[in-house]
């Protein structure tokens, strides 16, 4: 297996709030108490003909499956989730600040909450991890939703206040180097108002594009905010890209050509002069035939059925980086894998091929795998099972997997050459 040479690279793993902390209110909290008896009566017709269906099915058609509740207690138990985490080597990890904790309601400043995260950040700097922080990764205060969300323009300014207020408490620039203002703008847009299975979803494809634009305006406003608090700081967003491929013939290229503008550079033209570095999601790949798109597989596909083309990574950063000409985090990349018998090779592929990247010129910052613990993953609730950590929901156990510790290998030696 070829290996990353820079001892300056970052090893991680990610986390996003709501997904892992428990106890949060939110608009995914309301959703997920309202809607939980109907997302399970939905499942067979939705997620019945994935692969894993029969080894998924009862915790599928389980309403309890789409509450969120405690989860894994990140938000009390990091301290454990960071032990662990030290033990497999890791000297960075992603995180996400939770709005709605920070203010529950318009106006109110939760000094509490504030307090908390503060901890949890000293914690990681003293451990010697370097944060890698995110504003926004879609869940959002009940206030804010109640008046319109990002759907109007004006409501911006709320989220602006809200980062200028986290960058001063948590000290941006000396503590905290990176951050990700929002995370997969297209994806929060698309779910939201055409995948019919988010909070306050609806069918309206002008108001996705409306939301899409003011996410855009958002990150620009909030990384001009965050300037004039620190010069030091690197901001991005984080974006899912996907590969594309196939025939070579005029149709199908044309198609690739169409495709790779509207998923991967539509949002990133818009923001791109407001990024410091890329950091980018990679999880998928698609096969063009002329109009035809479907997913490619070429080691098969993971418990959410999506196709495992761990590889292809290196044509994404190699493409990403000529295209943007910035320095590239891959701030997310991994699989649901419950029974871990494919996540050892995922992480090999992906390895050896961002280190061919790095060989024909991609500036690469560093490596942050999805994710530390198990967590609730929106639409599907808490059956796959992303997390290096094993959680037993029910009792807060948590325990490596394999391949946690195999990557922890992998990554001890690299740091002892």
């Amino acid at each position: 297996m070829l290996l990353l040479p820079n001892h300056d690279f970052l090893w991680g793993t990610a986390t996003a709030s709501f997904q892992a902390e428990g106890g949060n209110h939110n608009n995914w909290t309301i959703y997920d108490k309202d809607y939980s008896i109907l997302r399970s009566k939905l499942a067979e017709k939705e997620i019945g003909q994935f692969e894993s269906w029969s080894r998924f099915k009862d915790l599928a058609t389980d309403p309890c499956n789409y509450i969120s509740g405690g989860l894994a207690d990140h938000f009390n138990r990091f301290r454990e989730d960071f032990d662990l985490m030290q033990s497999i080597n890791m000297n960075a990890y992603r995180f996400s600040i939770e709005w709605s904790r920070i203010q529950p309601n318009e106006g109110e400043w939760n000094d509490e909450a504030i307090s908390r995260y503060r901890e949890y950040l000293d914690e990681l700097v003293s451990r010697g991890i370097e944060p890698i922080l995110t504003l926004f990764h879609f869940t959002l205060p009940i206030w804010f939703v109640e008046k319109g969300g990002f759907e109007k323009r004006a409501n911006i300014e709320y989220f602006v206040s809200f980062a200028k207020r986290i960058a001063q408490e948590l000290n941006f620039g000396k503590d905290v180097k990176y951050v990700i203002t929002i995370n997969e703008p297209e994806v929060y847009a698309f779910e939201t108002y055409l995948g019919n299975r988010w909070p306050n979803s609806v069918k309206k494809p002008l108001k996705m594009i409306a939301v899409l634009n003011n996410l855009c305006r958002a990150h620009n406003l909030v990384t001009d905010a965050i300037r004039q608090i620190s010069s030091d700081c690197k901001l991005s967003i984080a974006k899912q890209p996907v590969f594309f491929s196939g025939t070579d013939n005029f149709t199908t290229r044309l198609t690739i050509k169409v495709a790779q503008y509207v998923q991967n550079d539509w949002v990133l033209d818009k923001v791109i002069q407001n990024c410091d570095f890329l950091g980018l999601n990679y999880y998928m790949s698609m096969a063009v035939d002329r109009f035809k798109i479907s997913k490619s597989c070429l080691i098969g596909v993971s418990d959410l059925d999506w196709g495992m083309c761990p590889s292809d990574i290196q044509f994404v950063l190699e493409r990403m980086s000529e295209k943007y000409s910035l320095p590239i985090m891959i701030t997310e990349n991994g699989i649901a894998d419950a029974d871990d018998v494919s996540r050892k090779l995922w992480l090999s592929h992906t390895i050896d091929s961002m280190r061919q990247a790095v060989d024909n010129g991609v500036e690469l910052l560093g490596y942050v795998h999805w994710s530390l613990i198990d967590n609730f993953e929106w639409a599907y609730g808490k059956w796959p099972r992303f997390g290096l950590i094993e959680v037993n929901y029910e009792t807060g156990e948590r325990k490596l997997r394999e391949s946690a510790i195999w990557f922890g290998d992998i990554i001890g030696d690299l740091q002892m050459k």
